[in-house]
């Protein structure tokens, strides 16, 4: 049976876009290296990177054939062909409540072999190591996107936001993988403000008092919006702080495709929140939350098994403990 979202402990994502797979935030703040901790994935370039710009990307995060497969259940999944546009375009299967979601073909599928696989690879659990500094993480049970380009009555306009309360200061990243290639600006795919996570604390000095707290008037920030591009198999980690959102694809037939992961430290005296993560994995259980509608058609359940798990995927879903 699907658990709502008090059940799992985790109420807070009811009306926020963040995933309730995890918590909203965490009493472990990220790791700021104060004791000179060394780096398994990202250099020291890399590293000031991420510190000054909220954002970074690992390269080869998983190999080519990888992410070529993960890109190809997502098409068998939606029911399309990479090679047929015409299949491309349908009205969505359920309701997203998060508006600002519609039509940007986010794929309903949460507990796949193939997205296991990506979730428990050695060096995407390395890089979230690096962030955190710890070894004792989670990942988050999330999903995955086909971002088709735009289409008389199907066009997105793109959009900037945040899934948490910035005002929050939550300890919280998320993460995206690419499972092609999206280095032509005009494809979609990731876009950020790294200026405005720098200065948050001052320009909201000049917003107004009853602003949208998770979505920033961009209108004087355009050109301070970043097109991150990425290639095949790369992996962006970015901070919960820095607001982003998936850019409008305007090329003339090229799909943005990607899977979200993200990983944060684990909460294992959580019981209610890990027996729900369990349940979620054994028995291919959708999130529920603010912007995960699921697959009407439960074709998680009816036509795929349970994902085998690797020891480290053990620890990261919350089966056995670090």
């Amino acid at each position: 049976m699907k658990k709502s979202n008090m059940e799992t402990g985790n109420k807070y994502h009811d009306n926020i876009p963040g995933n309730p797979s995890t918590a909203t935030t965490s009493s472990i703040k990220l790791n700021d290296r104060e004791n000179d901790s060394s780096l398994r994935v990202l250099s020291e370039a890399d590293w000031q990177f991420w510190v000054q710009n909220g954002y970074i990307v690992i390269n080869n995060a998983i190999t080519k054939a990888q992410a070529q497969e993960t890109a190809q259940f997502l098409w068998e999944f939606e029911e399309k062909d990479p090679d047929k546009p015409e299949s491309w375009y349908a009205a969505p299967r359920a309701e997203m409540k998060m508006k600002e979601l519609t039509g940007t073909g986010m794929v309903e599928v949460y507990n796949n072999q193939l997205l296991w696989n990506n979730r428990q690879q050695q060096r995407i659990y390395d890089a979230f190591v690096d962030i955190w500094g710890t070894e004792k993480l989670w990942v988050t049970i999330d999903r995955a996107n086909l971002n088709f380009p735009n289409r008389p009555g199907y066009e997105q306009k793109g959009f900037i936001h945040w899934d948490y309360d910035p005002e929050t200061k939550p300890q919280n990243v998320q993460g995206v993988l690419a499972l092609s290639d999206q280095t032509d600006e005009n494809m979609g795919g990731f876009q950020c403000i790294p200026w405005l996570y720098r200065n948050y604390d001052t320009w909201k000095l000049t917003q107004p008092v009853d602003r949208d707290r998770f979505q920033p008037d961009v209108s004087n920030l355009q050109g301070k919006i970043v097109k991150v591009k990425m290639k095949v198999g790369d992996l962006l980690i970015f901070n919960s702080t820095q607001p982003h959102g998936i850019r409008p694809n305007l090329s003339e037939d090229k799909v943005r495709i990607a899977q979200y992961i993200s990983m944060m430290p684990a909460e294992e005296n959580n019981k209610t929140l890990r027996e729900w993560r369990i349940n979620s994995w054994k028995n291919r259980v959708a999130p529920e939350g603010y912007a995960f509608p699921g697959d009407p058609r439960n074709w998680e359940q009816l036509k795929y098994p349970t994902a085998e798990l690797s020891k480290l995927g053990e620890k990261l879903l919350g089966l056995n403990l670090w």
